[in-house]
């Protein structure tokens, strides 16, 4: 983790605070109301940081009832025009989002931090491959990810120079290995915390690989502090596949932790179905456990050992086990009920 540690709203960011979540909303931001039920959708999801598109004076002097209503902290997106990020701070917008690409003249990002500092509102350089300067857009002696770098580092020194250390770094591009290489020099290089992803990583099968595998693989590295998966799809999926990676690599302990077998000769119910009843049933458990789904008793208890409970079918039947050991045998179609009532009996949830 990097080692300056800043706060968006009541959210801590950097040096070892916990990795938040992140995503965008997808309404006109003007339209106060869409908006705000849909950041309290995302926000029942497992989002912590939400950020919204601000393209005009309309969207920036929403803001103000937006930040005021929301239950999680609201960044405001801007890009060209920087008259709109100086609105947004005026609003009480939590922290901006900039594309040094695309803001402007240097002036106008001077004017920016000056507020910035008096309203204490952190500044996330936002630098995307597809929309560099063009200098580096036109050089093609660098590669991708240092051109990126760069890129940041120049409007870091901007900010530093103003004397202002409230900064949130991302290097995003859709290409997978680009963005690990870029993310991965520039956390050598920084302090600051980096808030990582990649951009346009497509729809949801697919953007579910890409994103499991650039931001799987940065945080196992230890790199990364704050996350937005990115999905052309309800953004409610993507803090959900968030919340799974975070869940995957240990980083996350809230809920059940869901695993299943997958099928084989050996199967002889409806794997695929069970499993996804057994999600059903408990996705909202409140507990940190581990529940298992396996298609027979061959191995299945064993293989699953490591689940706090589990469940394993057979002909007109099945057996629930708990920590590898079978403690039960029932009929097939009442293995879910079965289940239920002995994790609710073990957790005292009545």
């Amino acid at each position: 983790m990097n080692k300056i540690r800043i706060k968006i709203g009541n959210v801590e960011i950097g040096n070892g605070a916990p990795i938040s979540i992140q995503s965008m909303t997808n309404t006109k931001t003007d339209d106060t109301l869409a908006t705000l039920r849909q950041i309290e959708e995302l926000t029942q999801a497992g989002c912590e940081i939400i950020r919204v598109a601000v393209l005009n004076k309309d969207c920036a002097y929403s803001l103000k009832e937006i930040v005021k209503n929301s239950p999680i902290p609201v960044v405001a997106d801007i890009h060209f025009d920087y008259r709109l990020a100086l609105i947004a701070m005026d609003m009480g917008i939590n922290a901006l989002r900039l594309n040094p690409g695309n803001i402007g003249k240097i002036e106008h990002t001077k004017a920016v931090v000056e507020m910035a500092k008096n309203t204490k509102t952190p500044i996330r350089i936002g630098v995307n491959a597809g929309s560099l300067e063009k200098d580096l857009y036109e050089d093609k002696t660098m590669l991708l990810e240092d051109k990126m770098i760069i890129s940041a580092n120049r409007h870091i020194k901007i900010l530093e120079d103003l004397d202002f250390h409230l900064i949130k770094i991302s290097l995003k591009s859709s290409d997978v290995m680009t963005t690990i290489k870029a993310y991965r020099k520039m956390y050598e290089i920084t302090p600051y915390p980096l808030h990582i992803g990649l951009t346009e990583a497509g729809t949801l099968r697919g953007g579910i690989v890409k994103s499991a595998i650039g931001i799987g693989t940065l945080l196992a590295e230890n790199i990364g502090d704050t996350i937005r998966v990115s999905l052309t799809e309800n953004p409610v999926e993507e803090v959900k596949l968030a919340h799974q990676i975070l869940k995957t690599l240990g980083l996350r302990q809230d809920g059940v932790n869901f695993i299943s077998c997958p099928t084989c000769g050996r199967t002889q119910i409806d794997l695929i179905g069970l499993a996804k009843q057994v999600e059903e049933k408990f996705k909202d458990l409140d507990a940190n456990i581990t529940i298992a789904t396996m298609g027979c008793p061959v191995n299945g208890p064993k293989e699953a050992a490591g689940a706090d409970y589990g469940i394993a079918g057979a002909i007109g039947e099945g057996y629930i086990f708990k920590k590898g050991t079978m403690v039960k045998k029932v009929p097939q179609e009442n293995l879910l009920d079965e289940l239920d009532n002995i994790i609710k009996t073990d957790l005292k949830i009545y």
